[in-house]
């Protein structure tokens, strides 16, 4: 590969990776991460220092996977004695293909999308932009090769000029971001074994994942210091079935359900108030009954789940905020049912005691506690569940742990449990209150400053990376008792899923997300805008880049 862009200019270098990796079809949870471990491997070790210091490329594998996915990293080692390192890192994998129809394809061919929309008139402001020849199509092209080729192409950079790189450049690309981030929790660990046994010193941590307008007409590059988090907070709700033609005598889950979801689904008022910051809303990722075919009796459960962002929100007060919605829920349906009975029963002429329609609204925590007293062998059932399913989507095993310990404990009273369920994100940003994170966020003001007054762009600084990262991590802003509420609100903690918050803690890098700018990701418009990305964002990475490394001289 090396070969073939050393003589070009570092922007076309750049785009030539871009190219070679989008033709790649990666898409998450195929062979095709591993066969972009193995592209990138082969750049990386088609370098010149690379060639003369082959050690210094190398792969983790991930441990049990089913694929052989595997972390691709690459040491480059300061001239001058110094264990300051920063870390460039970004992910391999994309979300499917399917989107793009009739032009499937082509979904890897920049070049015969840049023709297809430029004389697509649906849309005029894709039309314009592929008219314009500034901007480059193809799934992963914005999310996130790009970030990748440009971090290759800083590399290559300073692989050439070490003269210039006054510390130590660690670059890692990650497998399975797009769902459970597991590539990057496993390279924790390497990240520690190699801080360890060479000695080094993070002091940043850099993501080109990619950043977008924010608005219609919106110019502004946006820089992310820190990361929002994630919980999934879940729903798992037990009714009472009925026959239809005793259907107000029943608790109908699905009723529950959707006064949940009406709650929270999209709803403002269940987001974090912080100024100045794109906070979003909770968002309904699935939310289905347990009926698996049709009959005239109504349904006995349903599980639903939803995405819900950390930004400085503790998970127990996320957790205390899903009951209290779920028990508003439920005492709306009681009070809507027993209005509906008293007109059903005043119709009919029906006389006698109204049915309850009480439903208990507890945590997982709360609801293991019951079953401890009672002596179900929770550990056991647990186990055989996860053991019987090993192929299983870790949110469906979540939710049959829930249905196995229901069913040990003959409990079948109307309830709501509120769970937690994968992917958990740690939520990070730099703090004034600790002084490197803090130097850190001066010395970025003064690089946007000047690259701003050097090439016009407009740059906004933001705290929370408002998509879901990587960058999450490398560092944590939770204590070990506020992760408690999660741990022991998460069935299966530890044996289907957990996440190192041990390590990372240990690791606290502070994370910037410096991305590469475009439109659209995840659709069949997915687009990048060239002259940014491979012209202003490798610079400003580098600025940032030996800026740090001089405010820190001795390591």
């Amino acid at each position: 590969m090396y070969e073939k862009v050393k003589d070009l200019p570092i922007e076309q270098q750049i785009e030539q990776f871009a190219r070679d990796l989008v033709g790649i079809r990666s898409v998450n949870g195929t062979d095709g991460e591993v066969t972009m471990a193995d592209k990138l491997e082969a750049i990386l070790r088609s370098f010149p220092y690379f060639k003369e210091h082959p050690d210094q490329v190398w792969t983790q594998k991930l441990e049990g996977d089913a694929h052989g996915r595997k972390n691709v990293f690459a040491l480059l080692k300061s001239m001058f004695e110094n264990k300051q390192t920063i870390i460039y890192h970004g992910h391999m994998d994309t979300v499917g293909i399917d989107d793009f129809n009739s032009i499937e394809a082509h979904a890897l061919d920049p070049d015969y999308l840049q023709h297809y929309f430029s004389e697509y008139t649906k849309d005029p402001d894709v039309q314009k932009d592929a008219a314009s020849g500034d901007w480059l199509f193809g799934r992963g092209m914005l999310d996130m090769k790009s970030g990748d080729a440009v971090h290759l192409g800083n590399l290559l950079y300073y692989a050439q000029h070490r003269e210039q790189l006054k510390g130590n450049l660690l670059v890692m690309f990650n497998p399975v971001e797009e769902n459970d981030h597991q590539g990057v929790m496993e390279a924790v660990s390497e990240l520690i074994r190699l801080r360890d046994e060479k000695n080094l010193h993070y002091k940043l941590a850099i993501n080109g994942d990619f950043v977008s307008p924010l608005y219609k007409g919106d110019t502004q590059r946006y820089i992310y210091t820190g990361s929002a988090g994630k919980l999934l907070g879940c729903f798992y709700i037990r009714g009472r079935e009925t026959h239809v033609g005793e259907t107000l005598s029943g608790i109908d889950p699905t009723l529950i359900a959707s006064k949940i979801n009406e709650a929270l689904n999209n709803n403002m008022d269940g987001a974090e108030q912080i100024a100045n910051e794109v906070i979003l809303p909770p968002s309904c990722l699935f939310q289905r009954d347990k009926k698996a075919f049709y009959n005239v009796q109504t349904a006995g459960t349903t599980f639903m789940y939803f995405n819900y962002f950390l930004y400085e929100r503790t998970p127990n007060a996320v957790m205390e905020q899903l009951k209290h919605v779920a028990a508003d829920a439920c005492a709306d349906l009681a009070a809507f049912l027993k209005q509906q009975y008293s007109v059903f029963s005043a119709n009919c002429g029906l006389q006698g005691q109204a049915p309850h329609w009480d439903v208990d609204v507890l945590s997982y925590e709360e609801f293991v506690e019951e079953l401890n007293q009672k002596g179900v062998p929770v550990e056991k059932i647990m186990d055989q569940v996860i053991q019987g399913n090993p192929n299983e989507d870790f949110r469906q095993v979540s939710c049959k742990v829930i249905e196995a310990l229901e069913a040990s404990a003959g409990d079948k009273r109307p309830k709501v449990i509120v769970f937690f369920a994968p992917p958990y994100c740690p939520h990070n940003y730099l703090r004034d209150n600790v002084p490197e994170e803090k130097r850190c966020d001066q010395i970025l003001d003064e690089v946007l400053r000047q690259v701003q007054q050097a090439t016009g762009e407009r740059f906004a600084k933001k705290r929370f990376f408002p998509y879901l990262a990587d960058s999450s991590y490398l560092s944590m802003s939770e204590t070990s008792e506020e992760t408690a509420a999660i741990v022991n609100n998460f069935p299966g903690w530890g044996k289907t899923y957990s996440v190192p918050l041990d390590q990372i803690r240990k690791l606290a890098i502070p994370v910037l997300d410096m991305g590469v700018y475009g439109k659209k990701a995840h659709t069949w418009m997915e687009r990048l805008y060239k002259p940014y990305s491979y012209g202003v964002l490798p610079k400003l990475i580098r600025s940032m880049t030996e800026r740090i490394f001089a405010d820190h001289p001795d390591g």
